[in-house]
């Protein structure tokens, strides 16, 4: 069969010119490597791959389809993803095993959990957060806190004294942390002590000291008679551990036991409680006295107390005079002669002898003969005394109240006219007994009558109840599904119904994205040569454009048709034949 030539006469190369003009030209960059045209290449070459995939017939219809399922299940993943609850984190950190029984726990409360992937972290419903926690506080888990007892009977035979030690340690701890989080306020707690063991090569050694990290339930407080408590716990439960060396922090990283090691912060903050508390205590006294005389809301009453919290101390020491006692008394005496006296004695006879008797005569002489006494006296005497002793240690208490100003507002009467004065000082004395009002000391105490404003109760708003949060996020999500769905889904579903009644109407091929010399009307374009024909990428463009050729130039059609019918006829023959 002979090559078909179909041969356009009087065209010239303004037609090639032009038909050029209109097909789009690639022009390779200059001065690119040849890597960079590679890649652009390839690039080129994958896009029209894809763009030829997706031009099948087939894959064409099928596309919107395709396209409106995906729209539907993005739809119903955005559903999910804002009709969800916010989730709120069970527990972290977990152990396989506890994580298996917490989640097979969830499961039998039906309560919907998820899993954290990334973290490994076990996640609830924020409205089913306490549920949970209840639930598994009844099954006691998660049972990944050992107590002191289950670790020393774990511990291995044959174990060296550095782990005995160690283990030891970790079931002090842990018994003083499970003791911790018996406390209302208190989730968890970790305890770590700090303490050398003992040995006898070692001289000086370090002072025992431990810390304590809690984690707090969310929005309470610990007092600071709470975190006294902790510490002297702990330091009671260690040999030798003083609570000055205890330090307590929060899972915030605040220094809790900051206020019970006696710095200059923690005792101001302990004058401010002291002196809270005698307020509190004042109003109290004078809400009882007030409300059934004036009856709840009818009064206001506001104390302020000033204390003076300087220590003093004082010494003294007496001796009284009528507490004197004689110790001890050492008593001596000497007496002396002129030496005119006659000798006495025998001669010859033995000095140590004892001396015969002898009279006592009356040496000092009569007066009245003028005789003078020859003998002098002296006596001396020592005493020694005890006297009594005092020694008194006065001092002072700290904290009294040195100024008490009370004030309180009464509510006019019924009419609105403000009450007498008589009523106001019987109240005002009412008050001076109840607070123990001290002229002495400046106190003050003033009463006044006013017409109180009505106060309204703040009551809820409706947009903040839980309902409306759950209202919300479902219509939110029920929005944007149907967003998804009217905006993308239906026009896609529009385009699928006009692609079919396309291809019914032409046979049951789908329109394809033609050629813009194929597309045009035959009376907008240029018109169409061989080099359009040959280089179609389909039959069906191809055939387009050969019913433009036919349009344009029908004498030579019909030659190319009676060329061909020639051809078909004398190939025949010779079969025939």
């Amino acid at each position: 069969m002979s090559d078909l030539t179909i041969s356009q006469p009087g065209t010239s190369d303004g037609g090639s010119t032009a038909l050029a003009a209109r097909t789009p030209q690639r022009l390779k960059p200059i001065g690119t490597s040849g890597g960079a045209n590679a890649a652009s290449d390839a690039a080129a070459n994958l896009f029209q791959r894809a763009k030829d995939f997706l031009a099948q017939p087939a894959v064409a219809r099928s596309l919107p389809m395709v396209s409106l399922i995906g729209v539907v299940a993005l739809a119903g993943f955005a559903w999910l993803a804002l009709q969800e609850p916010p989730q709120r984190d069970l527990f972290r950190g977990l152990p396989d095993d506890d994580k298996a029984a917490v989640a097979a726990a969830l499961q039998t409360s039906n309560i919907a959990y998820q899993l954290d992937s990334a973290t490994g972290a076990l996640t609830v419903g924020e409205d089913d957060y306490h549920a949970a926690r209840m639930a598994l506080a009844s099954q006691g888990l998660p049972r990944s806190a050992p107590d002191g007892d289950s670790m020393i009977s774990s511990l291995p035979m044959g174990a060296s004294r550095a782990v005995e030690t160690e283990k030891l340690r970790g079931a002090r701890e842990a018994d003083l942390a499970r003791s911790i989080e018996a406390m209302d306020a208190v989730n968890t707690a970790r305890v770590h002590l700090a303490v050398d063991p003992p040995s006898v090569f070692i001289r000086e050694r370090n002072e025992p000291a431990a810390s304590v990290v809690l984690n707090l339930a969310s929005g309470r407080t610990l007092s600071s008679e709470q975190v006294q408590a902790i510490t002297h716990l702990v330091a009671s439960s260690v040999s030798g551990l003083a609570s000055d060396r205890v330090s307590v922090v929060d899972q915030n990283g605040n220094l809790l036991s900051q206020e019970s090691n006696g710095g200059a912060l923690g005792e101001a903050g302990q004058q401010l409680a002291v002196r809270e508390q005698i307020e509190n205590r004042y109003r109290r006294s004078l809400a009882a006295l007030l409300t059934p005389m004036l009856g709840a809301g009818n009064f206001a009453a506001e104390v302020s107390a000033e204390l003076d919290f300087s220590q003093r101390q004082a010494t003294s020491e007496s001796f009284p005079q009528d507490e004197t006692r004689v110790r001890s008394e050492q008593r001596s005496w000497s007496a002396e002669t002129d030496g005119q006296g006659a000798a006495g004695g025998i001669p010859g006879a033995l000095a140590n002898q004892a001396p015969a008797d002898t009279t006592l005569e009356d040496q000092m002489g009569d007066p009245a003969q003028g005789e003078t006494a020859p003998q002098i006296r002296e006596e001396q005497v020592a005493r020694s005394f005890e006297l009594g002793r005092q020694v008194s240690v006065v001092r002072e208490a700290s904290g009294d109240i040195s100024r008490l100003s009370v004030a309180v507002a009464v509510a006019a009467s019924a009419d609105g006219k403000p009450r007498s004065a008589a009523e106001l000082a019987q109240i005002e004395n009412l008050i001076k007994g109840a607070v123990g009002y001290n002229e002495a000391r400046g106190d003050q105490v003033a009463v006044t009558s006013r017409a109180f404003q009505p106060t309204t109760a703040v009551e809820e708003s409706w947009y903040e109840a839980s309902w409306v949060s759950l209202l919300a996020r479902n219509l939110s999500a029920l929005l944007v599904a149907l967003a998804i769905i009217f905006f993308i889904g239906r026009p896609l579903l529009k385009k699928r119904k006009e692609m079919k009644a396309e291809a019914i109407a032409t046979g049951g091929q789908p329109n394809r994205q033609l050629p813009a010399a194929a597309q045009e009307p035959v009376e907008d374009h240029l018109p169409v040569t061989l080099d359009m024909i040959t280089s179609a990428h389909s039959y069906q463009e191809r055939a387009l454009l050969i019913q433009n050729f036919v349009k344009q130039n029908p004498e030579h059609a019909t030659l190319v048709v009676r060329d061909l019918l020639k051809s078909a006829k004398n190939t025949k023959e010779p079969v025939n034949g």
